[in-house]
């Protein structure tokens, strides 16, 4: 398969994948630092490199209300956003899963208000998990592009159709230069294919209806649909990376287990903090501790199973969380991990919540993870279950 080096940042990435994909249809609202993402595929509509129609719209409400009519009416549908941006349209992002819209979103991950802050942290994803949409995290600018193309397959699988967030850091990815291995147009084509949808609202053939009052005879099977297509959608992201794999010769799953096959203490965490990570388990590794990473690409639906596996032989697991779940229990990311591993293995397990706001994480702060990590291993004991990493107390 012929393939070029493009040097991108992580929207870049994104914006060049859309144009490969060619959607029908995009809504567009800037928001920082989601905004030369659209800029820059908005230059694609403007120079005739796509066929998509952009709609320019007052509100990220509005863009996702956009989004959802497009799709029921049949029409391959896009859009992005960032932090308030997501918030604001939160009412219509449960309506588009409920709907079941293959939608794609790129979220450029940043900290919600307030106080207002512009920078990455997960708190806006992690905001809506609960949502019904499929998330999927990149670790770099190169998982971006290939993330966006699969998306579109993933959301658009007859036994799935789920709309598909494709989360990446804030600035740090999004704005951060990568060397990118991009493909052809028509090899992206090809992989992605037509969307032609079982139903919609301009078919008068089969004429249908969206969007109805469902009251309590039918709403909690409805409910009981979108569950089911959830626990389905691990099998075919898995499924559709095979593909992309054998086509590209890239392979994605639904982690990716780092050095973790005999690993006695490890790291789990999602997005950019794991190519720190990586970096100081090398280090680790070349001084014979026994150390690992565990990346969590698929928050949803959650890996629990392949988890549990990965960290099999672990004495001690740190869970990283960009986001506080305000819940006295820790972070979302290790509430889920924290639920996996409770009575499968005998590990202790403790939550690192770091880089909110856009706090900087260093190699020296992830190697102050694994020391702790290591005394907890050695004696068996834990100092409390909940860290705050880079904080000033």
């Amino acid at each position: 398969m012929p393939s070029k080096y493009k040097a991108l940042t992580g929207n870049e990435a994104a914006a060049f994948a859309m144009k490969q994909v060619n959607p029908d249809v995009v809504a567009a609202y800037p928001i920082t630092p989601q905004t030369s993402l659209m800029q820059k595929f908005a230059s694609y509509v403007a120079d005739g490199e796509v066929d998509s129609e952009i709609i320019l719209v007052e509100s990220e409400h509005s863009a996702m209300s956009s989004c959802v009519g497009s799709s029921a009416a049949g029409a391959r549908t896009m859009t992005a956003t960032s932090a308030n941006g997501l918030a604001l349209m939160w009412e219509i992002v449960y309506i588009a899963a409920s709907s079941r819209l293959p939608i794609v979103m790129p979220v450029v991950n940043r900290a919600l208000s307030g106080p207002i802050n512009i920078h990455c942290d997960h708190s806006d994803t992690m905001g809506c998990r609960d949502s019904g949409w499929i998330q999927l995290f990149c670790e770099n600018a190169q998982e971006v592009y290939d993330t966006v193309i699969q998306a579109v397959r993933i959301s658009e699988h007859p036994d799935v159709l789920l709309p598909v967030m494709v989360n990446f850091d804030g600035f740090i990815i999004s704005h951060g230069l990568e060397n990118v291995i991009t493909y052809p147009d028509a090899d992206i084509k090809s992989f992605v294919g037509t969307y032609k949808p079982k139903h919609h609202l301009l078919d008068p053939k089969a004429p249908i209806t969206f969007g109805p009052l469902d009251l309590p005879d039918y709403y909690f099977e409805h409910k009981r649909q979108q569950s089911r297509a959830m626990n389905i959608a691990g099998g075919v992201i898995l499924k559709i990376a095979q593909e992309f794999n054998e086509k590209f010769g890239r392979l994605y799953s639904l982690i990716e287990s780092y050095k973790v096959h005999d690993a006695e203490i490890a790291i789990v965490a999602i997005g950019s903090t794991c190519g720190t990570a990586k970096v100081v388990v090398d280090e680790l590794r070349h001084k014979g501790v026994k150390a690992g990473m565990v990346k969590i690409r698929s928050f949803r639906p959650f890996p629990e199973d392949d988890i549990a596996v990965a960290l099999l032989k672990c004495k001690a697991v740190a869970v990283l969380d960009r986001s506080e779940g305000f819940s006295a229990t820790g972070g979302p990311l290790y509430r889920e991990v924290k639920s996996t591993l409770l009575g499968r293995e005998k590990v202790l397990v403790q939550n690192h919540i770091y880089g909110l706001g856009g706090r900087d994480i260093g190699l020296e702060d992830i190697r102050a993870v694994y020391s702790g990590l290591a005394e907890i291993a050695k004696t068996g004991r834990m100092r409390g279950p909940i860290k705050y990493l880079g904080v000033r107390e």
